[in-house]
């Protein structure tokens, strides 16, 4: 796959997406293809195609909040969409990312791409619920092939509670997810088709609140 053809499959989502960012990017394949080897950080099955399935999925989510300029990826694993973002948001003045993930070898993993990538993402080896004091106020909440919709709320709460917004990755069963969510919380939805997955959406959350008993 050459430069030039990832660089277009790249503005296809990101249309302002420049040369830089994508040159990241590709970097940034290079460099998790050699630590998968070693601790496992995507399904095998999936590396064959991961510029698609992992890269450009999680490039989708940049163009749904190009204004913010403070982010949050919970359970950030491999660095699906934390480091994708990161790699957008080297080159808007201010902007940064803050990525949680409690495995400890991941969490390496995600400090030595943020190092070598030169992006704007800071790692916390701890879990979510450790964090709710420890990072203040960010403008969206991303999350992939993390949890059930219920429970991500129930992780993200004290940050969606204060006006944060999630741009949470889901796969088919995503209506089943959003009926059950229903039952104990309220909230803003909009659901955004995934150019990626024709099965997948990226569901926008806002304006969380949790229902009385």
């Amino acid at each position: 796959m050459s430069a030039d053809f990832r660089l277009e499959s790249l503005r296809a989502i990101v249309p302002t997406v420049s040369r830089e960012t994508a040159e990241r990017l590709n970097a940034f394949e290079v460099l998790f293809r050699k630590w998968s080897a070693a601790i496992n950080l995507a399904s095998p099955s999936t590396l064959a195609d991961l510029w698609k399935r992992h890269i450009l999925d999680s490039a989708q989510l940049f163009p749904l909040a190009p204004d913010a300029k403070r982010w949050l990826d919970l359970g950030s694993g491999g660095g699906f969409p934390g480091i994708v973002t990161a790699c957008f948001l080297a080159e808007i003045s201010g902007a940064s990312i803050d990525l949680v993930e409690s495995a400890g070898k991941k969490a390496a993993f995600l400090r030595t791409a943020a190092g070598q990538l030169g992006v704007p993402a800071r790692v916390h080896a701890e879990r979510i619920e450790a964090m709710w004091g420890g990072i203040a106020a960010p403008q969206v909440i991303t999350a992939r092939a993390l949890a059930s919709l219920t429970d991500l709320f129930t992780l993200a709460e004290p940050w969606l509670a204060g006006g944060a917004k999630a741009l949470f990755q889901k796969g088919r069963d995503y209506q089943r997810e959003i009926d059950e969510s229903r039952v104990g919380w309220s909230f803003d939805l909009v659901k955004h088709q995934s150019s990626i997955d024709q099965a997948s959406v990226i569901l926008e959350i806002g304006n969380l609140r949790r229902k009385a008993n």
